[in-house]
């Protein structure tokens, strides 16, 4: 039985919900600290829910990583941070060399409980930088300043040429309102000049029910149209190819060795624990989250409790595989893409089938083949960069439906 070897804790508090966040967040106000002050009293009966729902799983084996993210789960004290992985190594074991990451936004924390984290057992972070401009965080909702951010890089960076941690990421969102090439340039530009061997660059989302979908509305925000976010991506390609970073998948730009294992997990189509309000896991097959709101997650644990000893997630058949639609979508995020020949000996083809399907398949992606935005390989395909990766969903859909073609199923 092949148990999941990574583990994804939600921590959902926050200072704010920035202007364009849909996620299952709590904001506490910009004063909040996790152990002494604003919101301590919310975030240790939150941490509490969190160590239940962690005892509510089966041992499994020693995880290989554990991501850590938010929210801003750098509110946490260092104290808090050590006290959920000790529940976490209690419970599963941690492998020799996992990869532990702490989501931590500029701001929230200051050298000394950084050194703590460290201390914990964090070795790889990952900053939610955003933009350098303070203009631009303005106009985010954001709670901290360039400055802020500088000084959180400083101070990271300080530990990573010491050998304190593994690695570190930086993240930036493109395709802003009123953002032009030379803007985003800039932005480029300065990132790479604080040398972080990671960055995480994702296109502005409007999501439903934020701030920014109700300016979209009322026509308030200009955002980049299709030939402008096409250019911003293309230069972001050149400029982090020349710097050496290497795409190895569609919002992940890394150093050699400097990957994050973590991400790859839900790329690959592995399977990982998922703990707290909100939070996604995907066992032998199955992906569910949890409740998106406080109470409902503690109603939802409680049951959990009461009902069995695991609860619903007993009955979760493990020895089913990833379906195959979702092994499609998340194996052509990757650099590598992926290789029909291996996903055929999961769905028992022959060799006749295979290439029939595949025959197909590459009917169904005539123009993307003819344009060059994939690319095949023997039995594997993959996206190129960047003009490949910046039209997945397209490209996406044309599989979909030749999967859809195939078994006589709909995905409207």
């Amino acid at each position: 039985m092949n148990y999941p070897q990574s583990a994804y804790l939600h921590i959902p508090f926050c200072y704010r919900r920035c202007f364009y966040c849909d996620f299952p967040v709590v904001p506490l106000g910009d004063s909040a600290r996790g152990e002494h002050g604003p919101g301590s009293n919310s975030i240790k009966s939150y941490l509490d829910l969190l160590y239940r729902d962690i005892s509510l799983t089966s041992k499994g084996i020693p995880l290989a990583t554990i991501y850590i993210g938010g929210g801003t789960p750098s509110l946490l004290s260092a104290s808090q941070v050590a006290s959920l992985l000790d529940h976490l190594r209690s419970h599963f074991g941690f492998q020799y060399g996992a990869e532990i990451t702490l989501e931590i936004d500029p701001a929230s924390f200051d050298k000394r409980s950084l050194e703590g984290f460290l201390d914990a057992g964090i070795n790889r972070l990952s900053l939610g930088a955003q933009s350098f401009d303070d203009n631009v965080l303005r106009e985010l909702g954001r709670s901290h300043s360039s400055n802020d951010l500088l000084e959180a890089c400083d101070w990271i960076q300080e530990n990573f040429k010491r050998g304190r941690l593994a690695s570190w990421s930086l993240d930036l969102i493109r395709n802003l309102p009123g953002q032009n090439l030379i803007a985003w340039k800039r932005q480029l530009l300065k990132a790479i000049s604080i040398a972080p061997p990671h960055l995480s660059i994702y296109d502005l989302t409007i999501e439903k029910g934020t701030v920014f979908a109700w300016r979209v509305n009322r026509g308030e925000l200009s955002l980049p149209n299709d030939d402008l976010s096409f250019d911003i991506s293309k230069i972001t390609s050149q400029i982090l190819n020349r710097a050496g970073f290497s795409r190895y998948e569609i919002s992940n730009y890394a150093l050699p060795g400097h990957a994050s294992r973590h991400n790859r997990v839900y790329w690959s189509g592995a399977s990982w624990w998922g703990f707290g309000q909100g939070a996604t896991a995907c066992l032998w097959g199955n992906r569910f989250s949890r409740p998106r709101t406080r109470k409902l997650y503690k109603e939802w644990l409680e049951t959990e409790e009461t009902t069995s000893k695991l609860g619903s997630l007993k009955s979760i058949k493990k020895s089913q595989s990833i379906p195959i639609e979702d092994l499609l979508i998340v194996g052509l995020r990757r650099r590598e893409g992926v290789n029909m020949q291996e996903l055929s000996k999961g769905l028992g083809w022959t060799n006749n089938q295979l290439e029939t399907n595949t025959k197909e398949l590459k009917m169904a992606w005539a123009y993307p083949l003819k344009k060059g935005w994939i690319k095949q390989k023997g039995w594997r395909f993959y996206l190129t960069d960047p003009e490949g990766m910046e039209i997945s969903n397209q490209i996406l859909v044309q599989m979909l439906e030749w999967w859809e073609s195939l078994n006589g199923c709909s995905y409207d």
